[in-house]
């Protein structure tokens, strides 16, 4: 099957055979052999089991690759889970090497959240751990590993370890016929020259001069980059497995995610609009029809989309050599048959602020400047990452946030690369995109782009070591990170 499919009905009675998964408490420390190490410890079968290990994946024609995934697919199962409802969950790695199994964009303790900066419990090679969780907030989530694979392109989130999460809100009305669950990832990952990033839309008259000087000193020394040769939606390539199927007058809610390793991406539906209603899992202020998506390395997307153009139709990238690799997926209606139809959609630029309240969010405690630098060819060729001046140095004290007190983070991009940035074990609201003030719109993920300034204000909730980062493997894994720690 191409995709994951919940009707109206199904969805709002709720499937409890779906095991999910949510993180609220850890009950124990593993042993190094795995098993369970004090009496605290969750008894009884488990809520969620994930199975770490390898998966021969059949992602299109006669064209089979080896990676490592979640129960034996690519993606891993939908995981549905029940907000603010306890789960307990087990995790088995089958590898030869320790993982860890991040669940991003869930507010949770940091021994549960997966991360080997926040001091995370891993998972031993050929061990298990089991731990419980209370799953918040509700909407579209996600679970990946977060391994740092470095120059290992088989390993990390270059690999198919990912699966959807969806927490189901407390109240839903529940307006639409058809739910499905869109993953994009790409595959065999190979080292290669750097592409510029492709703007969405015009740039407004002119990027300044000394911005054009920089891209293009930048641009002469720049380290490896990464390329793929094929590219999926729910593991298959355009054309291969099902399409999806609908009806004519439908409201169908499409939740999206890319499952990326370092790709930022578009996706349009020719001959129809999205109405995006929340973003990262988190219902928008206003929600608004688009032509377009787009969505940074680990970004969601929920949008409902009425069923008014019969025919066969193409759901892809506007990448043309991208969607020739695979990326899309067939979208075919009741009766209808032949050839898919792709139409190109017009450029226009992404603006998140479209889905947010006018005027300013409420004024901080305190504003906390981050300035993201590149220095180009480091060693083994990888550009290094710094945050501030400086790329992340594990034996340095994290900067110290106060639970429950409101900070401005100010994201400087001084780089002439797109930057997806995340913050762990919280979502915060979007006060500043490109100089144009806005509120009300949460999110995990942000999109910066090259030479561009955003701001966002995050009240920590819960305390612990907390990780923040660059959701671009590469980005990352060289240098891209900071450490917070919330008293």
């Amino acid at each position: 099957m191409n995709h994951t499919r919940n009707t109206r009905r199904e969805f709002l009675t709720g499937t409890a055979a779906f095991s999910s998964l949510v993180l609220g408490g850890c009950t124990r420390q593993p042993s190094p052999s795995g098993a369970a190490s004090d009496a605290s410890a969750p008894t009884g079968p488990a809520d969620v089991t994930l199975h770490i290990g390898p998966v021969l994946a059949d992602i299109a024609k006669e064209h089979v690759i080896s990676t490592m995934g979640y129960n034996g697919t690519v993606p891993g199962p939908l995981l549905r889970l029940r907000e603010g409802v306890p789960v307990t969950v087990e995790l088995f790695n089958d590898t030869d090497g320790p993982e860890l199994v991040h669940w991003h964009g869930q507010i949770i303790p940091a021994a549960v959240d997966g991360a080997s900066e926040e001091k995370s419990l891993d998972v031993p090679a050929h061990g298990h751990i089991r731990y419980q969780l209370t799953p918040q907030p509700s909407g579209a989530r996600f679970v990946h590993t977060h391994v740092m694979p470095m120059a290992d392109l088989s390993r990390g989130t270059y690999s198919g370890q990912f699966a959807f999460v969806y927490i189901e809100p407390k109240n839903n009305p529940g307006r639409y016929d058809q739910e499905i669950f869109l993953a994009t990832h790409e595959f065999e990952p190979f080292f290669g020259a750097e592409e510029m990033e492709e703007e969405s839309g015009n740039e407004s008259e002119a990027m300044e001069h000394k911005e054009r000087e920089a891209r293009q000193q930048q641009g002469k020394a720049n380290g490896r980059e990464i390329g793929y040769q094929r590219f999926t939606i729910n593991g298959k390539c355009l054309g291969y497995g099902d399409p999806i199927r609908v009806k004519e007058r439908q409201r169908v809610l499409f939740h999206i995610l890319n499952a990326s390793a370092t790709e930022n991406i578009q996706l349009a539906l020719p001959g129809h609009q999205f109405q995006v209603i929340a973003l990262d899992g988190n219902p928008v202020p206003q929600p608004r029809m688009v032509e377009v998506l787009e969505l940074g390395t680990a970004e969601r997307i929920s949008a409902v989309v009425e069923m008014n153009n019969p025919g066969v139709w193409i759901l892809g990238t506007p990448k043309d050599d991208d969607r020739q690799n695979g990326m899309g997926i067939i979208i075919e209606y009741a009766g209808k048959t032949g050839s898919p139809r792709w139409i190109k959609p017009p450029k226009k630029q992404w603006d998140y602020t479209i889905f947010g309240n006018n005027g300013n969010a409420p004024n901080p405690a305190q504003t906390i400047p981050l300035v993201f630098g590149k220095i180009n060819g480091g060693q083994g060729g990888f550009n290094r990452w710094t945050i501030n001046g400086k790329g992340f140095d594990e034996k340095a004290a994290p900067t110290t946030l106060h639970k429950g007190q409101r900070y401005r983070l100010v994201f400087d991009n001084q780089t002439d690369d797109a930057h997806p940035i995340h913050l762990h074990r919280n979502s915060f609201e979007l006060t500043n995109v490109y100089g144009k003030p806005t509120s009300g719109i949460l999110k995990d993920v942000v999109l910066v782009k090259g030479f561009k300034k955003v701001e966002v204000d995050v009240t920590p909730a819960m305390d612990g070591l907390t990780l923040f980062h660059c959701h671009q493997q590469l980005h990352m894994d060289y240098g891209f990170k900071l450490l917070f720690d919330v008293i």
